[in-house]
C-alpha cells in the first residue's frame, strides 16, 4: 500500500490575501452584520439621549440598517463623480469605494456622516494606490471642504480597515480575461464578478469562453448569473428623494456625542480633556521620581589617590 500523500490543492494568491480572510461574507452574514451593528448603535445612542435629557429618545425615529445602507450607496455614487472631476484612475475609485463600504461594516452613519468619511476614504485611496494629490489641491476643488474635514477621520478610517489597505478588484481579473480569452485561469473570486460584468456586455463571447475553459460549467454559470443580477440591481442609483428623507432624519437621530456644541459633546470633550490632563500629570510625576536632584553618582574605580599621607 502506498503511503504517498495526495498532492496539496493549489491555492490562488487571492486566497492568501487579507481581503479573502477578513472581508468576505455570504449574503446572509452581510445582512446580519449590518443589522447587528445598527441595533447596537441605536441602543447606545438611545442611552446617550436619555443620559443628558431623559425622555428625549421617545419620539426619535432611528435609522434602520437598510436606510443606513441606502445613504452609503448614495455617497458611493458621489465618489465616482469626484473621481471624474479629478480624473483619478479606476484603481483609486474602486479602492475608495471598498474602503468606504468596509468602514460601514464597523461603524454607523449615526456616528459618522458618510459625507466626511467619503472624502477621507477617497483621499486615503490616492495615497495607498500611489496616485497622490496634495491636500490643498484636493480640498480646494471640493466645495465647502477644509483640510480638517479630510484629516480628522483618517486614523479612524485606517483603524476601521484594520490597517489592511490592499484591495483585490474585479477589474484586475476583467483585464486578464479581455487580454486572453483562451489562457486565463479562472481561480480568483474577483474573476466571477469580472466574468459576470463581461457577460452583460458581451454575452456570446463570454459564454463561448466559459465553455472552452469549463465544459461542465453549470455551477460556475449559476454563480455568474447570480452576480449579474446583483450588478444590475446595484447599478441603479438610489432614489434621490428617499436619500434626502433618510438624511433629514439622520440629523435628528445622530449620536449627540458627535454633534458639536451639544450637552453630550461638551461633556465627553471635558471628560477626554480631564483624562488627558491626568495622564500628563502622571507621566510628569513618574519622570520626576527618576531624576536625582544631585545628579548621577559617579563611580571611582580607577580614581587617582591625591592623599600623600599614606605614601611611603
Amino acid at each position: 500500500m502506498s503511503n504517498v500523500s495526495p498532492p496539496a490543492t493549489k491555492k490562488s494568491i487571492y486566497e492568501g490575501s487579507t481581503q479573502f480572510k477578513n472581508w468576505r461574507y455570504s449574503p446572509e452574514k452581510l445582512a446580519q452584520v449590518r443589522s447587528t451593528l445598527n441595533q447596537a448603535a441605536v441602543a447606545v445612542i438611545k442611552r446617550t439621549f436619555e443620559a443628558y435629557e431623559p425622555g428625549s429618545s421617545a419620539n426619535v425615529l432611528f435609522l434602520t440598517a437598510d436606510e443606513e445602507h441606502l445613504l452609503v450607496k448614495h455617497y458611493i455614487s458621489t465618489i465616482t463623480q469626484l473621481c471624474g472631476l479629478f480624473r483619478f484612475p479606476e484603481e483609486v475609485e474602486a479602492t475608495a469605494i471598498s474602503y468606504f463600504k468596509r468602514f460601514y461594516l464597523k461603524n454607523t452613519v449615526m456616528d459618522w456622516h458618510p459625507k466626511n468619511v467619503m472624502l477621507t476614504t477617497l483621499f486615503l485611496a490616492t495615497k495607498t494606490t500611489n496616485n497622490p494629490i496634495s491636500l490643498e489641491t484636493y480640498t480646494t476643488h471640493i466645495k465647502s471642504t477644509t483640510a480638517s474635514d479630510v484629516l480628522d477621520l483618517e486614523f479612524l478610517v485606517a483603524q476601521s480597515l484594520g490597517f489592511e489597505f490592499s484591495v483585490w478588484h474585479a477589474h484586475r481579473a476583467l483585464w486578464g480575461i479581455w487580454l486572453d480569452f483562451q489562457l486565463f485561469e479562472f481561480i480568483y473570486t474577483p474573476s466571477q464578478i469580472a466574468l459576470a460584468a463581461m457577460s452583460l456586455a458581451l454575452p456570446e463571447e463570454s459564454y463561448k469562453w466559459l465553455k472552452s475553459k469549463h465544459p461542465s460549467s453549470d455551477a460556475v454559470e449559476a454563480t455568474v448569473n447570480k452576480v449579474k443580477i446583483i450588478i444590475q440591481r446595484s447599478s441603479r442609483p438610489p432614489d434621490v428623494e428617499s436619500v434626502r428623507e433618510v438624511d433629514r432624519r439622520l440629523r435628528l437621530c445622530k449620536n449627540p456625542e458627535k454633534v458639536v456644541g451639544s450637552k453630550a459633546y461638551l461633556a465627553r470633550k471635558a471628560e477626554q480633556e480631564k483624562k488627558a490632563e491626568e495622564k500628563r500629570n502622571r507621566k510628569a510625576a513618574e519622570a520626576g521620581e527618576d531624576i536625582d536632584p544631585f545628579g548621577i553618582e559617579l563611580g571611582r574605580p580607577n580614581a587617582v589617590d591625591d592623599d600623600d599621607d599614606d605614601d611611603d
